[in-house]
């Protein structure tokens, strides 16, 4: 459940899909050791949700990396050609 920005500096609360962005990420969630291997069978699909603030949101975004999710900066260039 999404309780605040993704930003990790930011503290602003969310309350409104209409304020902000949202960013959804879809992850097959690893076999565990007590599943049995079976080769027709596709691991669960996981879903997540971000949100980044109207504010974080014009100068960052939500990306994935090796790491896992994380917020970067905005390239200034590709986000007004984008808008």
């Amino acid at each position: 459940m999404l309780s605040k920005c993704a930003n990790p500096d930011c503290s602003e609360s969310f309350l409104y899909l209409h304020r902000g962005k949202l960013f959804r990420w879809e992850r097959r969630s690893p076999p565990t050791d007590t599943e049995p291997l079976a080769f027709e069978k596709k691991s669960p699909l996981r879903i997540e949700y971000f949100w980044l603030c109207d504010t974080c949101a014009t100068q960052l975004t939500v990306v994935r990396t090796e790491k896992g999710i994380t917020v970067t900066p905005v390239d200034p260039e590709i986000f007004w050609m984008a808008s």
